[in-house]
């Protein structure tokens, strides 16, 4: 592709986070004809640039490029797909995802059959408006050279091989394959690549030497796996690691953070959009999930859109180079104590993420957390779930593991607040969503409850947690609990869901979950 190619801001993606349903949605789950109309409102009026076609864990539609052409035909005459609009494939990493081995595959099969469908509309050949895909659980350069050369090798190369004894070609019976080469987006989630995403990536650019590369910094599944602090420190040391290896290189480097609404999972919100981009100064492009397109007035995220299509990207990343291991102790200190604290809340967890809705027909993907660590044999939800699960119980996840801040020295402390410039905010409000009257029901009512709640829950876990609680007050200096009528009415629906579980309403208490989901904007 050229080198000054339009990259977008804004990428709207299919996580599944959303409490709200869209009044355009045929049942509570996004699926099928549903997801392909979706795509189209998130460019045409929502303003999204990008839609990320997410292969990954669900089932897509494979017509998706010529079903968006045909019925919505004005709109993209006037905004070419791959030019002004475009879409993403999310691709299962075959090494991770067996059982995705095949899907794997057939999405990079897809690739030139779109293609062709976009030439056809736009009337002219080759036009190539799907050339980008991403690859989760990216771990080193080989991955990425081995999804360019799986395209190169399967899918281009045999179109010029005879087929017959007659000489005839593959192509001449199913036409050319384009394009040549695809370009392949590294999404790094995990803590050894994210601390080394630039050896990763100067390695890829001395191997294959592209004009330009788009890196995507989980956000969601390291605060999962490693606690909300070292989440926000790892991609903050990822951004400025990708710019030293774009000034050493001359490759310009386009970062995407995967952020959700609630600060667990990143805290882009519309309500957040100037806190967000300062927190994570030089991304390029951010991810608008189902929460923010849906759980907000429809105005007021096109509002937010639009400003982050205009302000981005804000400033550049702070340069860490002389603190990389200050950063790295501290993102080992915060992640051995959220993963301590963590391991007795699991059956509790797992209960309460059972209750919480579907918003997309996702198949089962145990994430990282459990590929990379088994806990008591025990798996945990995905991030979405997760988050969930603890803010219906009135626990914000954010101050899971908080009192390791009661052991830090001042010179730890200090640099603890350079990187996480946002540290309070974000806890201030978190800390408004603790509902200091549901932690008394679970413990009052702890007899009714083991039967969902282990007894390490209540022995280990609730005591850490208000230790956390306590220790983010004290050391930060905020108020825990509600602040208004607003969030005196947001606890009493979390109230009435733990009273609905002690009294086994179990339909009710799934309504009074999905109430408060829709009040704090976000599932998880």
């Amino acid at each position: 592709m050229k080198r000054d190619r339009f990259v977008p801001r804004t990428m709207a993606s299919q996580h599944p986070d959303n409490a709200s349903i869209p009044n355009w949605c045929h049942s509570e789950v996004i699926a099928g004809e549903d997801e392909v109309y979706e795509a189209y409102y998130d460019y045409s009026v929502l303003g999204c640039q990008e839609v990320m076609w997410d292969a990954e864990g669900k089932d897509i539609d494979p017509q998706v490029v010529r079903k968006l052409l045909t019925k919505y035909g004005e709109y993209f005459s006037k905004n070419k797909l791959g030019e002004d609009v475009f879409l993403t494939l999310r691709l299962p990493n075959p090494l991770i995802e067996v059982s995705e081995k095949k899907i794997f595959l057939e999405t990079l099969e897809s690739i030139p059959k779109h293609n062709d469908v976009a030439s056809s509309f736009y009337n002219k050949y080759p036009t190539i408006s799907i050339f980008e895909v991403i690859l989760p659980f990216t771990v080193s350069h080989v991955d990425l050279v081995r999804v360019r050369e799986t395209y190169r090798k399967v899918i281009v190369e045999p179109i010029n091989e005879q087929i017959d004894y007659y000489g005839l070609k593959l192509k001449e019976l199913v036409g050319e394959a384009y394009p040549r080469e695809i370009e392949v987006i590294p999404l790094i989630e995990d803590l050894n690549s994210l601390t080394t995403c630039d050896q990763i990536l100067t390695r890829y650019i001395e191997l294959v030497s592209p004009s330009y590369i788009r890196v995507f910094i989980a956000r969601s599944d390291p605060a999962l796996n490693y606690g909300f602090v070292a989440a926000t420190l790892l991609a903050k040391l990822a951004l400025s690691k990708l710019q030293t290896v774009e000034t050493h290189s001359g490759i310009k480097i386009y970062p995407i953070i995967g952020a959700g609404c609630l600060p667990f999972r990143g805290h882009n919100s519309p309500e957040n959009i100037d806190g967000f981009v300062n927190e994570y100064r030089g991304v390029w492009t951010v991810t608008i999930q189902s929460a923010y397109r849906y759980d907000y007035p429809e105005g007021r995220v096109i509002e937010a859109v639009k400003k982050l299509n205009s302000i981005l990207p804000y400033g550049e990343p702070k340069d860490f180079t002389g603190i990389e291991k200050p950063i790295t102790s501290l993102v080992q200190k915060f992640l051995e104590k959220y993963q301590e604290s963590l391991e007795p809340a699991i059956d509790a967890v797992n209960y309460i993420a059972s209750l919480i809705p579907a918003r997309r027909s996702r198949k089962l993907h145990i994430g990282l957390y459990g590929y990379s660590r088994r806990v008591k044999g025990k798996s945990l939800p995905r991030a979405i779930p997760f988050t969930g699960a603890f803010y219906s119980l009135g626990m914000p996840p954010e101050f899971i593991g908080m009192r390791v801040l009661k052991n830090l020295s001042e010179e730890e402390y200090g640099i603890l607040r350079e990187v996480h410039v946002r540290l309070r905010e974000d806890l201030e409000e978190a800390g408004r969503r603790v509902v200091w009257e549901a932690i008394s029901l679970l413990i009052e009512h702890r007899e009714v409850l083991s039967k969902h709640f282990s007894g390490e829950f209540y022995e280990k876990f609730i005591p850490s947690y208000l230790e956390d609680l306590e220790t983010a007050s004290d050391v930060i200096g905020i108020k825990i609990g509600g602040r208004n009528l607003s969030d005196r009415r947001y606890a009493n629906v979390i109230e009435n869901f733990i009273i609905s579980i002690i009294e086994r309403e179990y339909p009710k208490a799934e309504k009074e979950l999905t109430e408060a989901a829709k009040l704090r904007k976000s599932i998880g």
